[in-house]
């Protein structure tokens, strides 16, 4: 495999298919881009309750960026229609925001990019709706432990099939499969770029990784097979066998010893339950 580097001070602001290395410029970019993404998650804390609407959500989220100079990148991105993107229960991602009431024992994911000074910053997270059943509070555990595999993974010297193989390993050991029709994305400037990182795979293969490489991690992780479809809205992703789907996303780089999580939680809501 023939892979191609430049330095992201060099070419312009699209996808020219060469993997962007970024200077420290890039890395304050994302430092503040990505935190303000993950206040913006913070806030929602307070928000997911039973009989709340995702609508509600949306328009949390939109206001919280505008009022921080902000701007919600999902947003008419490629018609979308919402700022944010919740999929609950068996909606594996992509879900819009509507006007119905969440219930007693779902389980959300939130996902929030946030542009800052043209900086993405990118990242989700699950949210229990009340009390929820223990199934799905083990497949929460397990696609956060999914996530923290694939970022331990990350390292000047690895590959992208590293971080693949490690959460593909430890999700199957826990009998659930991983979704393979979407995967992380290099970001920075832009929403998506070079390269793809695929939540399962062989370590030692893809592409290696180099300081500066910006990218997500977001495993997709299910309690059922891993098949999906897209409904006719032509961005919902649901389970195809309708079992219960997670996941949890950070905007990371590549350091010179391993990496770098731009989108922590300030308030230290990594995980459920938010207490």
């Amino acid at each position: 495999m023939t892979v191609s580097f430049v330095e992201a001070s060099e070419v312009p602001v699209r996808n020219t298919g060469a993997i962007k290395l970024h200077g420290e410029e890039g890395f304050e970019g994302m430092r503040k881009a990505g935190q303000l993404a993950a206040q913006a998650l913070d806030l929602m804390v307070e928000h997911v309750q039973p009989g709340q609407t995702t609508e509600h959500l949306d328009k949390v989220a939109f206001e919280f960026a505008m009022d921080n100079g902000a701007s919600p990148a999902p947003l008419y991105y490629r018609g979308f229609p919402k700022s944010i993107c919740t999929s609950l229960n068996h909606v594996v991602c992509h879900g819009i925001p509507i006007d119905k009431p969440m219930r007693e024992g779902d389980i959300v994911n939130i996902d929030i990019t946030l542009v800052v000074d043209g900086w993405h910053g990118d990242s989700s997270r699950m949210y229990p709706v009340g009390e929820i059943s223990r199934r799905a509070e083990r497949l929460i555990d397990i696609t956060w432990e999914s996530l923290q595999r694939g970022i331990a993974a990350v390292k000047p010297g690895a590959t992208t099939g590293d971080i693949g193989a490690a959460i593909q390993d430890y999700a199957e050991s826990e009998r659930t499969s991983v979704v393979r029709d979407f995967c992380g994305h290099g970001l920075g400037r832009l929403f998506h770029d070079v390269p793809n990182i695929l939540h399962y795979g062989t370590a030692g293969t893809g592409v290696p990784l180099k300081p500066g490489m910006f990218f997500t991690i977001e495993p997709m992780i299910n309690l059922g097979r891993p098949h999906v479809k897209v409904l006719a809205d032509g961005w919902t992703a649901v389970t195809r066998d309708r079992s219960l789907s997670a996941q949890f996303e950070h905007s990371i780089a590549v350091t010179e010893d391993g990496a770098e999580i731009f989108t922590l939680s300030p308030g230290g809501f990594h995980k459920p339950p938010y207490v």
